[in-house]
């Protein structure tokens, strides 16, 4: 609720048109805001969250692999914080971390220019989390409506596959937690 409500806030300083109608919002940003309701103003023209389909097309910058700069370590136990060299030159998660985020930045960026795409925290995407469609899509949306949200690119808490580009979880929209954050897209 707090991300569309900043991605609003946003947008109305730069005078271009609002993504969010929030509905039915208690409290303030900052002291648990919380809204009955989420809908998308259509064609705007300002900041909102990207769709999970964006998040990982910026994710990856052109790559197949579990991370943009190459594959996950193999170890014979996946819930065990191991290092991962890889996972390791480009985010924050639990081997390095030191259980808490970092300033953006310190990692090294995806062939796009992206900071902290893995790691570090979760991002808050646009969709509802559901199942994936069975045929092959370009550009998905999620569900049209649902009780939790998608968050991609796992956390300072996150073992190494958890920060995987195509990993996924879901979280309730209320959700406040250190290890949660969002990330933005402007409109054309």
């Amino acid at each position: 609720f707090e991300a569309a409500y900043f991605a609003n806030a946003l947008s109305q300083k730069e005078g271009r048109s609002q993504c969010y109608i929030l509905t039915g919002c208690s409290l303030t940003p900052g002291n648990d805001m919380e809204c009955t309701g989420v809908g998308n103003y259509p064609n705007c023209t300002g900041y909102r969250l990207p769709t999970e389909a964006q998040w990982e097309y910026a994710a990856r910058a052109g790559t197949t692999t579990a991370f943009y700069n190459g594959g996950i370590t193999k170890y014979s136990n996946m819930y065990v914080c191991n290092n991962d060299a890889n996972l390791d030159a480009i985010g924050w998660h639990c081997y390095n971390s030191s259980s808490k985020t970092h300033p953006v930045g310190q990692k090294a960026a995806n062939a796009w220019g992206l900071y902290d795409m893995p790691g570090n925290v979760y991002e808050w995407c646009q969709d509802w989390y559901g199942t994936y469609p069975s045929e092959a899509v370009t550009d998905p949306v999620g569900p049209s409506s649902g009780s939790v949200r998608v968050a991609r690119g796992g956390s300072w808490s996150s073992y190494a596959r958890g920060c995987r580009s195509a990993n996924r979880i879901d979280y309730a929209p209320d959700v406040r937690d250190s290890n949660v954050g969002f990330r933005l897209l402007r409109q054309p």
